[in-house]
Order: structure tokens, then C-alpha cells, then sequence
């Protein structure tokens, strides 16, 4: 099948599938995915141009709701965290989105850039891992989230038997910050915003997977609609997301994620950690090495 917007022609089963195992492992510790389905997409697809950012965003709007859904069913899913998040978020989007077009257009430049990002979430998750925060030992099965103050200044909850802070003022200073990378990488901060809210803020990754799964998906909207605003003033560049395939792979994404925030309860989460950083050293490790030597 040919893809006009981005340019290639693929079997649609292939950005399908690995949509689907990949989002049903990251969908546990509430990452979407998009953070590998990007270098999928430039290095396997050979979608190279601007708008595979823009794409990746149209995925995690397909995706993520069908994960959120499930946490919020299952009494995990803390909303006031979620749009703290988006709404810190959203402006670094924005930012990040105009100096993806205009700073880093070529591939080669924007594979630097990937693989330094890759890497840092890597080490920050293997930190956090190391140092066994006691959002590693929490064992779960029935218990749901509390909230039991929702404040201009802060928010508390019950999970599990502990009571947990967060200030929001700190939550939305680093999620602008996070949002300007997940701008120009195309991947909603969520697989950086996950790792800092269980290393930094101590919170368990049961609680943390719904909450930035959402602000994943309301911040990819925004950015979504940004880029496609920004696609009327560079006509000479491909900018806007390619709908068809972002459909195929947020499809695959939809059911990956739904059952694995359904089996994430049963799923131990140093497991889950070690997955994603082995697959995240790697791809760092090949886009920084393929530019410089």
C-alpha cells in the first residue's frame, strides 16, 4: 500500500503489528509507544521527512484512549495529574513542534537529536530501577486511587495503603519542559513524563501509566492541530500528520494498549522497565553511532 503523505509503500500489516506489541508493553508503565514507533516508522518504514512527527502524534490520539479507558474502569486513573500535565505541556508542544520544522528538517540531524533523547530516558528508567523507589514494590490487585485533595496548589491521593503528594506547580514547570522535547521528538512527553513522576515525585507506576497516557493524548491533539496549521505556511515541506497511516498504526496501538493496561496488574514492573530500556540503549545507541561514525 502506498502512503502519499509520507512517501513510502508498505504492507499495512506490519506497521499493524508492531503497533500492537509494542504498545502492549510501554502501555504498562504509561508510555504510549509513539517514543519507538518513531524510529520504527524513519529507520524500518523509511519515513524520514517532517511529518512523521506529526503522524506519530495522530497515533497516540487513536491509541491512547483505549488505555485510559481501561484505568479509569479499573479505579487507577488519577485525572487531576493528567491535566496538570497536558495543560503544562501543551505550550512546549507548540514550541518544540516549530523548531522540529524549522531547526531540524534533516533526518540526519534529527537522528542525533532521537538518539540523545533515547538515551537519557534509558538511563533516567535504569536509575529509577537501581534505586528500587517504592513504587517498585507495590502489589496490587483490586485497590483504587483516593483523591482526597485536589487544591490550586497540590493534590493528594491514597493508593494501596500509602498517601502520596504533588505539588502542582512543580508538576507543570517540568512537564513545559517536557512538552518542548515531546514537541520536536512527536511523542506527547509521556515516555519522559512516566520515568520523573516515579523516580522524582515517588509515585507508583500503577497510578502513573493512566494519568500520562491521557495528558499523552490531549497534548497530541494540540500538537496535531498545530502542525497542521503550520503545514499552510510551509507548502514546500510535508508537515501535516499522514492520516491513513496513523490510522493503521493507532489502530495497532488501540489494542495493544487496552490489554496491557488490562495485564498490568499482573505484570512485574522491573520486567516491564527492563524491556523498554534494552530496546531504548539500542535504537540510542544505533542513531548516534550511524551520524558519527
Amino acid at each position: 500500500m502506498y502512503f502519499p503523505t509520507a512517501d513510502i509503500t508498505c504492507n499495512p500489516l506490519l506497521p499493524f503489528a508492531t503497533a500492537v506489541a509494542v504498545s502492549f508493553f510501554t502501555s504498562m508503565g504509561g508510555v504510549s509507544g509513539a517514543f519507538l514507533l518513531l524510529p520504527f516508522q524513519m529507520s524500518v518504514l523509511g519515513y524520514t521527512n517532517p511529518s512523521v512527527s506529526a503522524t506519530n502524534q495522530f497515533y497516540n490520539i487513536v491509541a491512547c484512549p483505549s488505555g485510559v479507558i481501561r484505568y479509569w474502569k479499573e479505579g487507577r486513573l488519577v485525572i487531576p495529574i493528567a491535566t496538570t500535565i497536558a495543560i503544562g505541556t501543551l505550550p512546549g508542544v507548540f514550541i518544540g513542534a516549530v523548531i522540529r520544522i524549522n531547526f531540524l528538517p534533516n533526518p540526519s540531524y534529527f537522528k542525533v537529536f532521537a538518539g540523545f533523547v533515547l538515551l537519557y530516558i534509558g538511563l533516567r528508567m535504569l536509575l529509577t530501577m537501581l534505586k528500587g523507589k517504592r513504587s517498585a514494590a507495590v502489589a496490587i490487585s483490586d485497590k483504587t486511587v483516593t483523591i482526597t485533595e485536589n487544591s490550586s496548589g497540590r493534590i493528594l491521593f491514597a493508593f494501596n495503603g500509602c498517601d502520596y503528594s504533588v505539588v502542582k506547580r512543580k508538576l507543570m514547570l517540568l512537564s513545559l519542559a517536557v512538552g518542548l522535547v515531546g514537541g520536536i521528538y512527536g511523542i506527547g512527553g509521556g515516555a519522559i513524563m512516566s520515568p520523573f513522576l516515579v523516580s522524582f515525585f515517588g509515585l507508583p507506576v500503577y497510578v502513573v501509566a493512566g494519568a500520562t497516557l491521557m495528558a499523552t493524548a490531549l497534548t497530541s491533539f494540540g500538537g496535531v492541530l498545530f502542525y497542521s496549521l503550520l503545514s499552510l505556511f510551509y507548502p514546500g515541506i510535508s508537515v501535516a500528520p499522514d492520516v491513513l497511516l496513523g490510522l493503521i498504526i493507532g489502530a495497532g496501538g488501540m489494542v495493544g494498549m487496552y490489554f496491557g493496561a488490562r495485564c498490568q496488574k499482573h505484570v512485574p514492573e522491573k520486567f516491564i522497565k527492563g524491556i523498554l530500556i534494552l530496546t531504548l540503549m539500542i535504537i540510542a545507541f544505533r542513531y548516534i553511532t550511524q551520524v558519527f561514525f
